[in-house]
């Protein structure tokens, strides 16, 4: 027997199934898991129980305008046939319809913690804790191999390399997982020397997510003093995890872009800033000093020492001009004083006895003008430059 080609085995399956009674025509009970709706209309998602699970597609032709709208958890039964899709060998259930069973077990048991931790207010915003501006030291609890690590590691490292990274390695999905990541946020919490936390993983199944909506962990995250961002699967992905953290990362990359500060950015805005300041400081400065010049100018010009001095100055040469006026005017005063003096000595009967002459007085003091006012026999006294004259007059002759 001659070797068979890979598509010719995949289409041998194919006819195999199509022409098998069961697989070509049934129904499968589930819960939806790893639900996507691409924009096509087309969906994908896969329905399991507690122990298997299958891939399934629901093209858009199928669902008529759309009446259908799955979601994840939902528990439904898929009416269709089962074939292998050429290209990967995959075989997966090709849904003809589909009707609601009810909410999944998984999704109920997520949606039942939800309401209960909700209603105890641990998703309340005023118990989240701000996240450091500059953390000096992360520590990281996931997976020690993915791309969640690597991608938290590598963006970290870029964006801010003067960030300590200290990873704890947990399981993040199966029976353990919670149970690890727990015991890690626990050891990271006590160290002291962490400012923040992250945690999370990749995308993946609902059911490989179910880790990050454990209560103990869901707890264990509200009682923590550090921190934490959770960063669980793709954007669509909620977990309990993703509620009761301080913030909620859309995916671990972008958990690592919120966790720190672009390293390049802060320096250039930094650098610019300080161009900025500087360039204020020095105008600043330049119209101080130049206020400075105008100040001390108009203190010098207004200056109450040297306006006292040129007053000072100015009294000075006011009593000088005084003084000289003054000594002008007394000196004048004198010379007119002596003028008058001269003149009133000349007017003084006195004056004239120093010439030979003499003044003649009654015996009552009284000068004599006229020889009408004296008789024979009266007494005179005669007044002389040197002495007085008594004398009686025993003759009078008056002019003609």
């Amino acid at each position: 027997m001659k070797p068979l080609k890979v598509s010719e085995v995949n289409n041998y399956i194919k006819r195999v199934f199509a022409g098998d009674i069961v697989l070509s025509n049934l129904e499968i009970e589930g819960e939806v898991s790893n639900f996507k709706h691409h924009n096509s209309g087309h969906m994908y998602f896969s329905l399991k129980d507690d122990k298997s699970k299958i891939r399934c597609v629901f093209f858009k032709r199928d669902n008529e305008n759309g009446a259908i709208k799955l979601s994840e958890g939902m528990k439904v039964v898929a009416s269709g046939y089962i074939s292998v899709y050429d290209r990967d060998g995959d075989y997966q259930l090709y849904v003809r319809s589909i009707r609601d069973k009810g909410i999944g077990d998984l999704y109920k048991s997520f949606d039942d913690l939800k309401r209960k931790l909700e209603k105890e207010g641990l998703f309340q915003e005023k118990y989240k804790k701000d996240l450091p501006f500059l953390p000096k030291k992360i520590g990281v609890v996931t997976s020690k191999t993915g791309a969640a690590i690597r991608d938290i590691v590598t963006i970290l490292k870029r964006r801010y390399p003067p960030c300590e990274i200290l990873i704890y390695p947990a399981s993040v999905q199966g029976a353990n997982a919670a149970r690890e990541i727990s015991k890690g946020l626990k050891y990271l919490d006590n160290r002291g020397d962490i400012d923040l936390i992250i945690t999370g993983r990749g995308g993946g199944s609902y059911e490989e997510l179910f880790a990050f909506n454990d209560e103990e962990l869901a707890r264990i995250i509200f009682s923590l003093k550090t921190p934490i961002i959770s960063a669980v699967g793709h954007e669509t992905d909620y977990t309990i995890t993703d509620f009761v953290s301080d913030l909620r990362a859309p995916t671990p990359s972008a958990a690592a872009e919120l966790a720190v500060p672009d390293f390049s950015y802060l320096s250039n805005n930094l650098r610019n800033k300080y161009e900025t300041l500087l360039s204020h400081l020095n105008k600043y400065i330049l119209a101080n000093d130049n206020q400075l010049k105008f100040l001390n100018k108009s203190l010098s010009y207004n200056n109450p020492i040297l306006k006292l001095k040129n007053r000072q100055q100015d009294i000075d040469n006011m009593l000088r001009d005084l003084n000289y006026s003054l000594e002008k005017k007394i000196s004048k005063e004198l010379k007119r004083l002596l003028i008058l003096e001269n003149r009133l000595r000349l007017l003084d009967p006195r004056y004239s006895l120093d010439k030979g002459y003499g003044i003649l007085y009654d015996v009552d003091g009284n000068i004599v003008k006229s020889i009408d006012e004296l008789k024979i026999g009266y007494e005179i006294n005669i007044l002389l430059k040197d002495g007085t004259i008594r004398t009686v007059i025993i003759d009078l002759e008056k002019e003609a």
